[in-house]
């Protein structure tokens, strides 16, 4: 196996796949990425056995043929290269030689037919959506995902396919966080599944907000999405979301409003002096006025005051900062409102006039 691509065409594919390439592998070849040669192409392939990402760029092929390369490797050597230069590959006797101008190297390969490949589910459902949307989607709840769990079905993000109507929810049992965008879907019934976080941060990094066309494949415990010249499939998670609907507040007298950049930098100042492990902060909401409150145990204390448009009884409410800058992040608009009954219920937030998203805070003591 023989061809020569450009740097400027091999580096962008290489940052497609290489973001699944764990550093440590339980099996060696997990640690290559697969090679082969179609036509004036080639397909590149990565995969952990859980999501599998797939690119195919244009090459100069001299000899075709498959083989594997250590990623990070070729990824190390290709951003070192000086910009537009012509890499020569060449595969013979178990050892690939990479060359570019003066520089020469020798790298290992292993068979290719070792290489783990994800076979895709021949039935299942098929459609397309805005690729802005589905990044949009992801950007909205992704934070509140949960990071290894014992509830695994927690460690992933629920996508919930309607008619017409796509919803995605995250929690960690802390906080909620769900977002509906209406799409063009025709469905019969509602389809839940759960994608594993790995493959909703990878996601996250590969769209743009563009109105290209993105094609999914839903199988039971698979799917698959095509976006440009990336294939990406991925195993879901097996297991029963919870009933989220349920841990959303409807018993919610008390509504504030305030400008959300003003909260913002007040959190962050506060936060300095909050404790370490548990991140504590108290908002008091009284009429006209938002009263921040941290310490922590060497006696240390930091106050702030906002404006605030709230006409209830003087509240005060423990929360853990930064799952409110989270929210903060990831809420839209200049201004940001929150409902709550007491002190000790959960919190309500969302942009103002913002209904298709919905942020749940749990109270902490403090």
């Amino acid at each position: 196996m023989e061809f020569v691509v450009n740097r400027e065409v091999l580096l962008p594919a290489l940052n497609k796949v290489n973001g699944v390439v764990e550093r440590r592998q339980t099996l060696p070849i997990l640690g290559n990425l697969l090679l082969v040669s179609q036509g004036e192409r080639m397909i590149m392939t990565a995969t952990d056995l859980e999501v599998e990402v797939k690119t195919d760029f244009a090459v100069d092929i001299q000899q075709a043929g498959q083989t594997t390369l250590p990623a990070r490797k070729l990824m190390d050597i290709c951003r070192s290269l000086a910009e537009g230069a012509e890499i020569r590959f060449r595969v013979k006797d178990e050892r690939c030689v990479v060359t570019a101008g003066r520089g020469r190297f020798s790298l290992g390969v292993l068979p290719p037919a070792d290489f783990p490949l994800m076979e895709p589910e021949s039935a299942g459902l098929n459609f397309s959506i805005t690729e802005g949307i589905l990044k949009r989607l992801l950007d909205k709840t992704a934070f509140a995902m949960a990071q290894q769990d014992v509830r695994y079905y927690l460690n992933g993000l629920l996508i919930e396919f309607g008619a017409a109507m796509l919803t995605a929810v995250a929690t960690d049992g802390h906080r909620l966080a769900k977002f509906q965008s209406k799409t063009g879907i025709v469905m019969d019934g509602v389809r839940q599944v759960i994608v594993p976080s790995k493959t909703v941060l990878e996601l996250r990094r590969q769209l743009g907000h563009t109105e290209d066309e993105v094609s999914i494949s839903l199988g039971e415990k698979s799917f698959r999405i095509i976006v440009g010249h990336m294939t990406m499939t991925s195993k879901l998670v097996d297991g029963r979301y919870p009933e989220y609907e349920r841990v959303i507040p409807r018993e919610i007298g008390h509504l504030a409003s305030m400008n959300k950049e003003d909260l913002k930098r007040a959190l962050s100042r506060t936060a300095i002096l909050s404790n370490e492990k548990y991140r504590g902060v108290r908002l008091t909401f009284e009429q006209g006025v938002l009263k921040l409150l941290a310490h922590n145990p060497e006696q240390e204390e930091a106050e702030e005051e906002i404006e605030l448009d709230y006409a209830g009884e003087p509240t005060a409410i423990g929360f853990n900062v930064a799952y409110l800058i989270d929210v903060l992040n990831a809420l839209d608009g200049d201004e940001v409102q929150v409902r709550f009954q007491d002190g000790n219920s959960s919190s309500v937030w969302r942009g103002k006039d913002a209904e298709d998203e919905t942020y749940v805070v749990m109270p902490m003591r403090l």
